[in-house]
């Protein structure tokens, strides 16, 4: 199977219509400016600097909402892409945007230029949660738009979804997997919900009106989602926000409830209650756990949480872990 790898332009906020109360597109990509003049440049650099020839290469247009930016840009941006399609440079664009900012018409002019992935920022697939966090779309616009992109039987679906967002909890964040899997979504990509400052989630917090989460909080969660993604057989292919330095800023991340590395922390967490439920009616004080390649540091957990938790919490003494080849990616034998 061909390693992918996109060349990633950032266009933080442009085209979108609305102003979520947890967005500052420019804190999470780490770009404060787009000029669209630059993005042949930034390709041609790519391109000029990647060693690995045998790669699948998108371009992708993340940070924005791709399809509600001006007409004559969106389609520049889509001729440019296209033209590196031609040549053989790249396989084809993936683009992000808003449920409510596609329709027959985008998607069939999005499918001649050369777009395979439309990424779709659903967050939540309820509507007081999507009222709470000022989305300014339904859950039914947003599985309706899903159900459009899959009806052009060309396109790779993903669905963003967000936790712990004003008015949700983790049945409703489980539910809300569940529904995207079920909606025909490819892939995933699960954030935990962040609170920067200069927000109207901020001033929420401020007010009382939201509960800052805590990390293991937010871990817990994401990780229940993550569980409900893999039972569906749907790869998720990002947790958590991109370390950057403007996270850090003053006016960047408030409160404790990043991490940087929130992805590790949730597939540990996700491997320990696979682990505690091959392990429900455990005797043994010795243990050995089976995974697949790459996956021992995950299976002990970040800085060997989950060997201490099996440890000192199931009286299993000691915990071996062993890599084998023939297991499929997050799943474990127990010996």
């Amino acid at each position: 199977m061909k390693k992918h790898k996109n060349i990633p332009i950032f266009i933080p906020h442009l085209g979108c219509p609305n102003n979520c109360v947890f967005c500052n597109q420019r804190k999470i990509s780490g770009i404060t400016s787009f000029d669209i003049n630059s993005v042949r440049r930034d390709i041609d650099l790519y391109l000029e600097t990647s060693s690995d020839s045998t790669a699948s290469i998108q371009l992708a247009y993340f940070g924005g909402s791709f399809t509600a930016i001006g007409r004559d840009d969106m389609l520049t941006l889509l001729r440019l892409g296209y033209s590196y399609i031609a040549k053989g440079k790249i396989e084809s664009m993936r683009i992000s945007t808003r449920p409510d900012c596609i329709d027959s018409e985008i998607l069939a002019c999005l499918r001649d230029y050369g777009v395979k992935s439309i990424e779709l920022g659903i967050q939540s697939l309820y509507d007081d949660v999507l009222s709470a966090s000022g989305r300014g779309h339904t859950a039914r616009q947003a599985l309706d738009a899903m159900n459009l992109v899959n009806s052009f039987n060309c396109f790779e679906l993903v669905g963003q979804m967000m936790t712990a967002l004003p008015e949700s909890t983790p049945e409703k964040e489980a539910a809300t997997a569940r529904m995207i899997c079920e909606n025909g979504a490819h892939a995933a990509r699960i954030y935990p919900t962040m609170v920067f400052a200069k927000t109207e989630l901020e001033n929420m917090l401020k007010r009382g009106d939201y509960i800052l989460p805590t990390v293991e909080n937010l871990v817990s969660r994401t990780a229940k989602v993550f569980a409900v993604f893999q039972n569906y057989g749907v790869k998720v292919i990002r947790i958590g926000l991109a370390e950057n330095e403007s996270l850090h800023d003053p006016d960047g991340i408030v409160g404790d409830c990043y991490h940087p590395a929130m992805g590790e922390l949730v597939m540990s967490e996700y491997y320990k209650e696979l682990i505690l439920k091959k392990l429900e009616n455990n005797t043994k004080e010795s243990v050995t756990i089976l995974c697949a390649k790459g996956e021992t540091s995950k299976v002990i957990g970040h800085k060997g949480a989950n060997k201490k938790y099996l440890q000192n919490k199931c009286n299993v003494k000691n915990v071996k872990v062993i890599e084998k080849n023939a297991l499929k990616l997050y799943n474990i034998e127990i010996m």
